[in-house]
């Protein structure tokens, strides 16, 4: 999100709050647009602390021109599309284009390691239902990369950051290893079934057995980030746990956005500036954070091989159900459709936007 106006805060703080994305009433939409007009200023602010806007946008698109290079390289002749779910370029405007370039099969890839029905899920079901109401697009044959956080591809190159970023310490031997991702209700996992959690626990699991074969054998924990309004999400809490691990005598912490793909404000701003204040506060002396992603080679070689390895199958997407084009990770290409910031909007909506 590059744009901070008022109007631009307060609108995509209204079409992603949860309770406008799960209502099925219109009751809740003038509840969502007047929770959004009061949190809209705290975003504000947040933006400002960053130089006035997100490199969100800029970062993506690196993102897909390195991808779309890293694909031709292995002599595939692709198209990379960027999608957003609430804001520009809309998913509808990147279907559109999909759509007048005539393309002939599809693959969508999330910007989400993990998958969440709040997430990748939800920009399914749009994606979903914008090719059924279309003739052309119903016939298209699309693949769908659910998810991708289990790829050694991705394992090795969060390791290589780590690694990179603990010998900044005096002592890396001592430094905790801080991983915060990006909490969701506590309903969606345990009433509607959603596999986020395990996948990031799993996910962590396989970034620590890296680090262990590669003779580090740092301390680690999991906590989640960004929570807001009354209902229960993921624990711990990032905030409350920084505050025990100072009281408890850490003092060396290597901070990891492990749900986060590209720099934007909940790395900028909330990790960088108020996690870190709150950390040399409980007691933590020294602070470190491992970059995000962003373009590092090695991520996007690996997204590379994950298109690459979706050719050979595909299907219309009316001809599968909805359990069927969110679990089965079905794959294909010809011309790709990128959904980065499809994805990226949705899983920084809860601080960028004050959610």
């Amino acid at each position: 999100m590059d744009a901070t106006s008022s109007s631009a805060v307060v609108s995509q703080l209204r079409l992603s709050s949860p309770s406008f994305r799960n209502s099925k009433s219109r009751f809740f939409e003038p509840l969502a647009q007047l929770i959004s007009m009061l949190r809209a200023p705290k975003s504000k602010e947040g933006y400002a602390s960053i130089g006035g806007g997100s490199p969100l946008r800029k970062i993506t698109d690196e993102q897909a021109n390195a991808l779309k290079l890293a694909l031709e390289a292995k002599n595939k002749n692709v198209s990379v599309y960027v999608g957003m779910r609430y804001w520009y370029p809309f998913t509808e405007e990147a279907v559109q284009q999909i759509k007048k370039d005539k393309i002939t099969r599809l693959v969508v890839l999330p910007l989400y390691p993990q998958f969440s029905i709040s997430t990748t899920g939800s920009s399914l079901r749009v994606l979903q239902n914008i090719f059924r109401e279309d003739a052309y697009l119903s016939r298209v044959p699309v693949a769908i990369i659910r998810s991708w956080y289990q790829r050694e591809g991705y394992v090795k190159s969060m390791a290589d950051l780590i690694e990179k970023e603990l010998q900044s310490f005096s002592m890396p031997d001592e430094v905790m290893i801080f991983f915060s991702a990006h909490g969701v209700p506590v309903s969606y996992v345990e009433d509607a079934g959603d596999s986020y959690k395990d996948q990031m626990e799993d996910c962590i699991f396989l970034i620590m057995t890296e680090l262990k074969a590669r003779g580090i054998n740092n301390r680690h924990t999991l906590a989640y980030q960004s929570r807001v309004g009354p209902v229960q999400w993921l624990q711990p809490y990032t905030d409350k746990v920084l505050v025990e691990l100072g009281q408890k005598g850490v003092k060396s912490l290597l901070a990891v956005p492990v749900s986060f793909v590209s720099e934007h404000i909940e790395t900028l701003e909330e990790i960088d500036m108020e996690y870190k204040e709150l950390a040399l506060e409980s007691g933590i002396e020294n602070w470190g954070r491992v970059p995000a992603l962003n373009c590092t080679s090695s991520f996007i070689n690996d997204l590379a091989d994950a298109v690459t390895e979706a050719l050979p199958s595909a299907a219309a997407i009316t001809t599968s159900t909805s359990e069927e084009v969110y679990s089965d990770p079905v794959n294909c290409f010809v011309k790709l459709f990128f959904g980065s910031l499809l994805a990226f909007i949705l899983f920084l909506s809860p601080k960028i936007l004050g959610i």
